[in-house]
């Protein structure tokens, strides 16, 4: 890998993000009814390739109903207002309307009061009731204290997600959560992230988990680059953390990790371009809170804007530009890439002749950094 002198004492590898990467055509094209963008994680098949980010502002057990009727996977946010109050629909209302300068201060005091477990089972149970597949996310810093519930629950894919989650993290104060052992022991496939490296990737893989999340503080949320000086341009991080992939299946004669793309997926563009870089799926925040379903009305916010000692996200606004449907499926309301997003990607394998998502990881991509649209 080339690198880049920033100065006489240090060296950095060029990385690239979506919107300095462009797929290009191939000699053959197919009708777009004729591609197939279905997904299957373990033994959970998906019309869409598309996870709900786990975050207040995006589902509700609603709107991860309505989600996953659609095709999608929904994610439920199990440190949120849904596990901590009965009723968080007129708190989720209040967020929407604070004034920017005291949003994070009355979001802490908001986020402060205990998570309930009986409200994760009620939470849970309602999505299962629907006939839609289950899967709730905690963080790894309460994953210790509240995987019994959750299981007990009937999850049918638990989530691990943070900033950052390493299959290695060394504390002197507490016993960290040994993820290797834990998902072992666990009945039930574990998505964890978000990673941003291939070692990191590799290390995670090798714990046993059926799916990472790659990214690292590019969502529409998070500051983790202005506050920690922290970021991972996602083209270079998909494709770094496929061929870690690929590694770990030939170490380990064929076992398959899903590499889902976590933050910065803006627009159906972006979609298109986390695949051809190698994810298998889409992790979506910003772009599923601008639905009509979304609890958040319109503002949209991660677990890092109330964070109690280094806020590393905020409250934005994002606006709302259609239903779920409209926004994944069509038809699409503008040109802008935030309506029909599947039916983007869909088009897009149609016309650069590929029939699925993994055929479609092999597309031809070239570096393109002017390209800004």
């Amino acid at each position: 890998m080339s690198e880049i002198e920033i100065g006489r004492g240090k060296r950095g590898r060029r990385a690239y993000s979506f919107d300095d990467v462009a797929v290009v055509p191939s000699r053959r094209t197919r009708d777009p009814e004729e591609v197939s963008v279905s997904w299957q994680i373990d033994a959970y098949h998906f019309e869409l390739p598309v996870m709900a980010a786990p975050m207040d502002s995006v589902m509700s057990p609603a709107s991860a109903i309505a989600l996953g009727q659609l095709g999608g996977l929904p994610v439920l946010d199990l440190e949120g207002l849904w596990t901590r109050y009965e009723s968080p629909e007129p708190l989720l209302a209040e967020i929407a309307s604070l004034d920017p300068a005291n949003a994070t201060a009355r979001m802490r005091e908001l986020y402060d009061k205990p998570i309930r477990p009986d409200l994760i089972e009620l939470r849970l149970k309602e999505i299962r009731g629907s006939g839609c597949t289950v899967a709730g996310a905690l963080s790894p810093q309460r994953t210790q204290e509240h995987w019994r519930t959750v299981v007990d629950a009937g999850v049918d894919l638990f989530v691990i997600r943070g900033t950052t989650v390493s299959a290695e993290h060394v504390s002197g104060r507490a016993e960290p959560l040994n993820l290797k052992r834990f998902i072992y022991e666990l009945d039930v496939p574990v998505i964890v992230g978000g990673v941003a490296t291939y070692t990191a990737a590799l290390h995670l893989m090798r714990t046993g988990a059926a799916g990472v999340l790659v990214g690292f503080g590019g969502g529409a949320a998070h500051t983790t680059r202005r506050t920690l000086g922290i970021h991972a341009p996602l083209a270079s991080a998909v494709a770094d953390i496929a061929a870690a992939r690929r590694d770990y299946m030939d170490e380990t004669g064929g076992r398959y990790v899903h590499v889902i793309a976590d933050g910065g997926l803006g627009t159906s563009g972006d979609v298109v371009k986390a695949v051809a870089c190698g994810a298998d799926a889409v992790m979506l925040g910003a772009a599923l809170a601008r639905s009509t379903e979304a609890p958040g009305r319109g503002f949209h916010w991660g677990s890092e804007a109330h964070h109690h000692d280094l806020p590393r996200g905020e409250r934005v606004e994002v606006g709302t530009v259609g239903t779920l449907e409209q926004i994944l499926t069509g038809p699409g309301q503008s040109a802008d890439g935030s309506t029909n997003m599947v039916g983007a990607l869909r088009r897009a394998m149609a016309t650069t002749g590929y029939s699925d998502l993994k055929e479609f990881q092999r597309v031809e991509v070239v570096v393109a950094p002017y390209q800004r649209s």
